[in-house]
């Protein structure tokens, strides 16, 4: 995500200086030093997590936290530990508050759908409806969901996940801090983003993992919901991200709105049954297996509500979905060894 918005605030803003700011950890992220480089990016080996990283920083006007360990799995399933995550997602983005703090940047966060409840989402109502989950429209309404999506007012109570938890702590901080010490703070909590590109894993972003796993051939597996394959999820391009940040930075007023969800809405959204149904179309038939194995952290459906973003912003989301895996399979097809790069197997 850091990548895509680098450069495309390139190509949107004449006259802009960026310096990102990575520790290369994630397989595959090397890959990016050299194409940002030519544009123009100042590409740092560094890590947010070390405060003496960044004491050389001076004369920075706007700060981007988009450093995270950003899987819901992370520090419960697989190598990374929970104690690393906190590191990752809330001392690093405390360092970088700090900065904000000696230099009176503007800062963005760049928070996520999962600050909010596990526990309620999964008793949002939903039915099936043409291989998906749809939100429910006759039942009971929740509060904070519709057939929008979750706003903002949903219930953010525990548990959320140590990633979640992470994230929305690091909100509080950043709005306390912007309070406390006099720099405009902005929460962006993003749902599910996707583009050619994008590394994939079945943690993390999901949309570039099964386009080129199925592509490839891959063991392919439909996990809980009974093996259907109806669980949902909205995705929108990070590049739809920077229209936003612009405005965020040149805030010259103090908007009544910190914290908007920002997301492809419903009509970006698709279940996995109906990401392969596209992909048998896109590439020719290939089997995908079932098991009811159900994992703590699933959702049957999560669709951001972004209609405060756009109330407040006038944000919304501009590449649709069929674009967005298109770009995501053009990339596939051009690149044979992407999941090999970004770990997706060993």
């Amino acid at each position: 995500m850091g990548s895509a918005i680098a450069s495309e605030l390139i190509k949107a803003k004449e006259h802009v200086e960026i310096i990102g700011l990575d520790n290369l950890s994630r397989p595959g992220s090397q890959l990016n030093v050299a194409p940002l480089r030519a544009l123009g990016v100042k590409v740092r080996h560094a890590d947010v997590r070390l405060a003496s990283d960044m004491e050389t920083l001076t004369g920075i006007d706007w700060i981007i936290d988009a450093a995270a360990n950003p899987s819901v799995l992370a520090g419960v399933v697989g190598e990374t530990t929970s104690r690393q995550v906190v590191q990752h997602n809330l001392d690093g983005s405390i360092n970088l508050l700090e900065l904000a703090k000696r230099t009176k940047a503007c800062f963005t966060l760049l928070s996520t759908s999962r600050v909010y409840s596990i526990k309620s989402l999964c008793q949002v109502p939903v039915i099936e409806k043409n291989g998906a989950y749809v939100f429910d429209q006759d039942s009971s309404l929740t509060p904070g969901i519709s057939a929008a999506g979750i706003a903002e007012t949903f219930s953010t109570t525990a548990p959320i996940s140590i990633y979640g938890a992470t994230k929305l702590a690091s909100e509080t901080l950043a709005l306390e801090y912007g309070s406390a010490f006099g720099f405009p703070v902005w929460i962006n909590r993003c749902g599910v983003l996707a583009g050619g590109g994008q590394f994939g894993r079945p943690d993390q972003g999901i949309f570039s993992y099964w386009i080129n796993a199925y592509l490839r051939r891959q063991p392919l597996r439909y996990i809980g919901f009974n093996g259907s394959g109806y669980q949902s999820r909205d995705c929108f391009h990070p590049r739809d991200l920077v229209p936003l940040l612009l405005k965020q930075f040149h805030c010259a007023s103090e908007p009544e709105q910190r914290i908007v969800n920002l997301g492809g809405g419903s009509a970006n959204a698709m279940s996995l049954r109906q990401l392969s149904d596209w992909c048998a179309i896109r590439f020719g038939e290939h089997p995908v297996h079932s098991t009811t194995e159900a994992r703590p952290f699933d959702l049957p459906w999560v669709v951001m509500d972004y209609r405060l973003a756009e109330k407040a912003w006038e944000w919304a989301p501009q590449t649709n979905l069929h674009s967005i895996l298109e770009e995501i399979a053009s990339h596939a097809e051009a690149n044979s060894d992407w999941l090999r790069i970004s770990a997706a197997y060993d």
